[in-house]
């Protein structure tokens, strides 16, 4: 878990490699499809329809995907985070075991959905950074949902870090965007 001096600190993106930042650059433009249409598609019969994207796109929209992570998916006590953390790593670690990229990505996305959502609650009880006029509500901070969102920080750097999701990306990438 991070430590509270390392929450205080801006987060440094992880160093990429001259080849890291070609890819992103060639494929920057294949964004997340969003005119498939994905309630009577099934990407793991047709995974070569998955695109990466960028962040959590996509990630309440793939089916089967979202249909088995999802009832997993809990952030409201870290008690909840660390049950849904655990649980959603260990559907990330089967799909790696199937060799299953589109699977792994979205367990990843959802790990990565989990850490934003809390961060956002965290920081805005209501859920919602501004008012009905467009004006930046107040920051609160609730340590409970920032306990929770740390849990899932964790979860989701570990399997973005993960070599076989790396080198499956990667290729990926080159080959669908």
């Amino acid at each position: 878990m991070r430590t509270s001096a390392l929450k205080s600190k801006p987060q440094v993106p992880r160093r990429l490699t001259h080849e890291q930042h070609l890819l992103d650059h060639v494929f920057s433009e294949r964004e997340f499809n969003y005119s498939l249409n994905y309630k009577n598609l099934d990407l793991r019969s047709q995974p070569e329809l998955y695109r990466v994207g960028r962040s959590e796109q996509g990630v309440l929209l793939v089916e089967p995907y979202k249909s088995e992570i999802l009832p997993h998916w809990k952030f409201k006590t870290p008690g909840d985070a660390r049950v849904s953390s655990r649980d959603i790593t260990r559907l990330f670690e089967q799909y790696r075991d199937d060799e299953d990229f589109v699977g792994m990505d979205m367990a990843r996305k959802f790990l990565q959905m989990g850490y934003t959502r809390s961060r956002r609650y965290a920081n805005h009880a209501s859920g919602r950074k501004y008012d009905a006029k467009g004006k930046r509500l107040p920051f609160k901070n609730d340590s409970v949902k920032a306990e929770s969102a740390d849990i899932f920080w964790d979860a989701w750097k570990a399997a973005e870090a993960d070599p076989t999701y790396e080198m499956m990306k990667s290729l990926w990438r080159l080959a669908f965007g």
